[in-house]
């Protein structure tokens, strides 16, 4: 069994210093086989035509993606890499929170494909991201 508050207190100190510190990704919530974070969008975040801009979208996706395949690896014996990430762009916002909701699709021994669900305030789909991590015996 997991322990939510000390899996999230490691995850969050280990963003220190991180291009996840720098934009603004929280780890919220963990469960068995998920793991949700949370970035406040800001004129930072934005692309010229100032809405969130798709790199900041796919770098929560892959902060949240990759550390599930993090904290469901024996990372003492395994490294868990990203292997390749996309993203389908539903719908643009220029202020406010947005959540990654991070699940398993497939959690094989040698890979793990995960879907990550960026959604805005109202609960509405932002953009849906599939990463596939390789987990490496050291």
């Amino acid at each position: 069994m997991i322990n939510e508050i000390e899996t999230l207190v490691g995850l969050n100190k280990m963003c220190s210093d991180t291009l996840m510190e720098h934009l603004g990704i929280v780890y919220t919530e963990v469960g068995e086989n998920y793991l949700v974070a949370e970035m406040q969008v800001t004129p930072n975040h934005w692309q010229p035509m100032k809405i969130l801009h798709g790199g900041a979208i796919l770098a929560l996706a892959e902060s949240v993606g990759s550390a599930l395949s993090v904290i469901k690896t024996d990372v003492e014996k395994f490294d868990v890499k990203g292997m390749e990430i996309n993203a389908n762009h539903i719908r643009s916002t220029r202020t406010g929170i947005i959540t990654a909701k991070a699940h398993f699709i497939h959690k094989g021994s040698l890979t793990h494909v995960v879907e990550v669900n960026i959604l805005n305030e109202d609960e509405k789909l932002i953009s849906v991201c599939r990463i596939t991590n390789v987990i490496l015996k050291k």
